[in-house]
């Protein structure tokens, strides 16, 4: 009985596995962002006891999971079992290196990706946006752990980022390749982490930016060619012209 209501929770369908699986992707971003937020109150007690009731939680979705698993050891040690059991033994554990936890709490996140890829067998609407969702889940994901990596290395040898939101302002920038240049890092490993920043900024994070942005291709499979991703208004397929017949709004075809 318990087997069955897990079970149907992570692979039914139906209304109550919706909104179990939306409130797992909901609950995985609050609680990144209040990760975020505790990193200006590392200092206070209240702080830690959030964080084991937080790491309960993360236990037992972890262990239901487990627990419904066919391969239950290939489940554990994959990369996404690996990093929450690493998330987890960080909240739950009496480790004292606080800011080294801001990196690894952010592998949280590689959560979400098999949560979304779970909504899109059953949303419509995720199906219909799924590359500008997951493209602001990458975009999101990879400005945390970036901003993470500059905070831990940096902020007890560089003056000018004494918190989370100076990491935060430089990740940006840099990766805008804005470059203000009133917050620069400093040391080897410092500017060598600027480099690869600011590589990164020019390929990956404008490559995330055009996807959110620009108008979406829908899907549609070329009856002659199989090319199956157009632009919205496409007559003709791109690669072989066949005539297509892709769904607009009015269209009574």
């Amino acid at each position: 009985m318990i087997y069955k209501f897990i079970n149907d929770l992570y692979h039914g369908k139906g209304k109550n596995p919706t909104i179990y699986r939306w409130g797992l992707l909901v609950f995985d971003l609050l609680t990144i962002c209040y990760f975020v937020v505790a990193s200006f109150y590392h200092h206070k007690d209240d702080i830690h006891s959030i964080e084991e009731v937080i790491g309960a939680i993360y236990l037992l979705e972890f262990a239901a999971r487990i627990y419904i698993s066919k391969q239950r050891i290939r489940d554990i040690f994959n990369p996404v079992g690996i990093a929450d059991l690493i998330v987890i033994v960080s909240l739950l554990a009496p480790v004292e290196n606080f800011m080294f936890l801001r990196v690894i709490r952010s592998l949280r996140l590689l959560r979400s990706y098999h949560v979304l890829k779970s909504l899109r067998r059953q949303s419509l609407y995720v199906r219909h946006h799924e590359d500008v969702i997951f493209s602001i889940i990458n975009l999101f994901v990879f400005i945390f752990v970036v901003t993470a990596i500059v905070f831990v290395l940096q902020v007890d040898k560089n003056p000018a980022i004494k918190d989370y939101a100076d990491a935060l302002y430089f990740t940006v920038t840099a990766l805008t390749t804005t470059g203000f240049g009133d917050v620069i890092l400093v040391g080897t490993s410092g500017h060598l982490l600027a480099v690869l920043i600011m590589i990164f900024g020019i390929s990956l994070f404008l490559r995330l930016i055009q996807t959110i942005f620009r108008p979406e291709k829908v899907r549609y499979e070329c009856p002659s060619c199989g090319l199956n991703r157009h632009e919205p208004d496409a007559v003709h397929c791109k690669h072989c012209g066949t005539i297509l017949h892709i769904k607009t709004e009015g269209s009574e075809w």
